[in-house]
């Protein structure tokens, strides 16, 4: 990508000016031959630079005026925000949140849940279009990349998943290249009002991956000053009675700051004293916030908001000890409103729990194996369990007298088992089998099927062997994970309850795709390489058998200890 790259090599004249504005005039028809003039003029010096990306792609520059003013990528090309400045409706543009560009210029790309909806819908867009990004209340754009996909899929799939594989962002060293100017103040009519209405948005689910940089946009610093919802429910628990003195009611004259603040101290104080075991202590604070202060239930979503005020203490330890005496005497609250959340699926009110399938292995006579089933009055297709097929096979041989009377253990051949159980080359050579190789041999050569019992349902049967659920770790770019689960359905679980489960344990996006070449199968993708969480969620919530789970040796090996 154009995020960080080196100039290499320099600056000439360019030839076949007229080519150029054929090229640019085709891959952007809503330029005007006004316009179109002025961004490629003809007696003006328009020159080329090459670069090269850190990833090893070469990379075209054309440049005006000191400005880069279109680059050209695998023989596509793409306008510069300095460009998209002067000429904003060049491309279709997707609004985002202002804290969301310091992840942008980090490397991150665009995450459907970050994106803004304005009143008139999103802009209308093809996979592998290119399109620009936007903040709220301003026109002017603040990254240019290519949509993942069409404006259709985005809706259809709940706006969940990347939206836009972004290329070059202001801030970025592409943008460093030029005079460095910042962007204009354009008034956007589509999206004023959408803050009020929305509220402030969480940033980390609005992108994925990307090193945390200084916020290009200085409105992004107005996030700590916008109260979060629910926040006059969420108080601080007294150590005494009556101590703040406040009727049931009564407006909260704290500022949104002080609420935050004791918000988080309300939360640090609940999760430490109920949740976490001396033996995890020292605790690192991403894994405290992560995995204990947002399993609160009434708290976790006003703690997505709080998240910048605990980004400080990231790099730190927690290491508390149970006598100080702010912990000792704080009380936890006993609101039914404030118990921990159950974020497991079947948890909800209301919602019947999930009991696995009972899965029972079935055989089906075969048309090979129809002779030998024929005084059993079992036709072709008939399905038995397994302790069925040795019965009547044990029968077949009793009333045949087919038992060696030298050796009991050994069972005679006669035509229809040598027809049903030998292969060719062995019609010559093997006149008795032993008992177990019989069986084994019979329940070879029938059609395997299985069967399925869910919870108040009639069983169902079905032929081959069942589907394990397949849990997979794909890379995304150059050091992003995704970890893939398919096949839920054969077990009655829910995609989407999974989904929203995995997304509550780790704390990281998920989405749902459609399996190619399957009508009724969806896949589960979560980022990160979760195989572990996947493989806990499975064996002791859904008590999943492991045999029936595929890629369990998948998970995160832990390095050795070096000696």
């Amino acid at each position: 990508d154009i995020k960080d790259c080196v100039p290499y090599v320099s600056k000439t004249i360019l030839e076949g000016m007229r080519k150029l504005k054929a090229d640019i005039s085709t891959a952007f028809p809503s330029l005007s031959v006004e316009e179109l003039s002025e961004l490629v003029p003809n007696k003006e010096e328009l020159n080329v630079v090459k670069i090269y990306a850190h990833k090893g792609d070469a990379v075209t520059l054309y440049v005006l005026h000191k400005n880069p003013v279109f680059f050209e990528l695998e023989k596509c090309l793409y306008p510069t925000v300095y460009t998209l400045w002067h000429y904003p409706h060049v491309l279709p543009t997707f609004t985002t949140w202002p804290p969301v560009l310091q992840k942008l210029a980090g490397g991150a790309d665009l995450m459907l849940p970050g994106v803004v909806v304005p009143l008139s819908g999103l802009p209308e867009v093809k996979k592998g279009d290119c399109c620009a990004v936007k903040v709220v209340s301003n026109r002017a754009p603040m990254a240019v990349g290519t949509a993942t996909m069409s404006s259709a899929e985005m809706m259809s799939l709940g706006m969940k998943g990347r939206g836009v594989s972004v290329l070059h962002t202001y801030m970025d060293s592409l943008w460093a290249f030029g005079d460095k100017s910042g962007p204009p103040s354009i008034p956007d009519v589509d999206t004023e009002g959408v803050e009020a209405m929305y509220g402030e948005e969480e940033d980390d689910e609005a992108t994925e991956g990307g090193e945390e940089e200084p916020c290009p946009n200085s409105d992004g610093d107005k996030a700590t000053d916008v109260p979060c919802p629910g926040i006059q429910e969420l108080r601080l628990a007294d150590r005494e009675e009556g101590e703040h003195g406040k009727e049931e009611g009564e407006e909260d004259l704290r500022s949104p700051q002080e609420q935050m603040d004791a918000l988080l101290l309300q939360c640090f104080l609940q999760a430490l004293k109920s949740k976490v075991k001396k033996s995890e202590l020292p605790l690192l604070t991403s894994s405290f916030l992560r995995i204990h202060m947002f399993s609160l239930k009434g708290w976790r979503y006003s703690l997505f908001h709080l998240r910048h005020l605990w980004r400080d203490l990231r790099s730190a330890r927690v290491k508390c000890f149970s006598a100080a005496s702010r912990l000792r005497s704080f009380r936890t609250p006993t609101d039914p409103g404030i118990e921990e959340a159950s974020v497991e699926v079947g948890g909800a009110e209301g919602e019947k729990p999930y009991h696995p399938p009972e899965i029972t292995t079935l055989y089906s006579v075969s048309s090979r194996l129809e002779p030998l089933f024929q005084d059993a009055k079992k036709r072709k297709g008939t399905v038995l369990q397994p302790a069925e097929v040795r019965a009547i096979i044990t029968d077949y041989v009793k009333r045949n007298e087919l038992v060696d009377e030298n050796n009991k253990n050994y069972v005679i051949i006669n035509p229809i088992l040598c027809d049903c159980l030998l292969e060719k080359s062995e019609y010559q050579e093997v006149e008795a089998l032993k008992w177990d190789d019989l069986f084994s041999r019979t329940l070879y050569k029938m059609q395997h099927c299985h069967q399925l019992v869910f919870p108040g349902q009639p069983p169902i049967v079905k032929k081959g062997h069942i589907e394990p659920i397949d849990i997979s770790v794909a890379s995304r770019g150059s050091n992003k994970k995704v970890t893939m689960i398919k096949n839920l359905e054969v077990y009655g679980l829910d995609p989407m309850a999974v989904s929203v489960a995995l997304q509550h344990r780790v704390q990281a996006s998920s989405a749902l795709n459609p399996v190619p070449g399957s009508k009724d199968r969806v896949l589960v993708q979560i980022q990160g390489n979760q195989v572990q969480q996947v493989c806990k969620l499975l064996l002791d919530k859904y008590q999943i058998p492991s045999k029936y789970i595929q890629g369990l040796d998948n998970k995160v090996q832990k390095p050795g200890r070096k000696k």
